[in-house]
């Protein structure tokens, strides 16, 4: 079996800190809903290039956020060395998506561009704005129209196209706006 890549990842989640004394950590997931990040199992933790696979035994909801423990690990100095490590998997894990939904992974990167063909930027990041509404982080760069950031509702009324293979998002968007 030939080993993963870095970009055979795809980054759930971040450990944020320790909780209690026995081992457990606090979980940013990035999953929809946040405790889907527990089906995984086994995570890959990220720091920079160091890679460390640790299974989880335990985890839950914990106010707004989560909590997990991992096998082997029950004392909060030997947790806290994982506080700020990403939570990975590898991207073949991921369920299958139906025909035009996407990851946001996927779609970072991606060049958006206006129905009159005005290039905004780049999608720099995703994020969720509540109310199951997702928006598009667009960074203006040296091949935009201008080198501005702007948030864009990721909804049909704006988004009209993801074209994957052409890296391109096209949109219904007032470069003005």
């Amino acid at each position: 079996m030939t080993p993963l890549k870095p970009e055979d990842y795809v980054v759930l989640g971040k450990i944020s800190s320790v909780y209690g004394i026995q081992g457990w950590v606090k979980v940013y997931s990035f999953t929809e809903p946040m405790d889907r990040i527990l089906e995984y199992g086994n995570w890959t933790l990220r720091n920079g290039k160091n890679l460390t696979l640790v299974e989880v035994d335990k985890g839950r909801s914990h106010g707004k956020g989560m909590v997990a423990h991992f096998k082997g690990v029950d004392d909060r100095d030997i947790a806290k060395q994982y506080t700020g490590f990403e939570i990975c998997v590898p991207r073949d894990r991921l369920p299958e998506l139906a025909e035009g939904e996407y990851y946001w992974y996927e779609l970072e990167g991606l060049t958006v561009v206006t129905t009159t063909d005005v290039v905004l930027g780049k999608v720099d990041y995703m994020m969720s704005a509540g109310a199951g509404n997702d928006v598009l982080v667009v960074k203006g760069d040296s091949s935009s129209v201008d080198r501005r950031e702007r948030l864009i509702p990721y909804i049909d009324q704006f988004v009209l196209d993801v074209s994957l293979e052409a890296s391109v998002i096209r949109v219904d968007w007032d470069p003005e706006f």
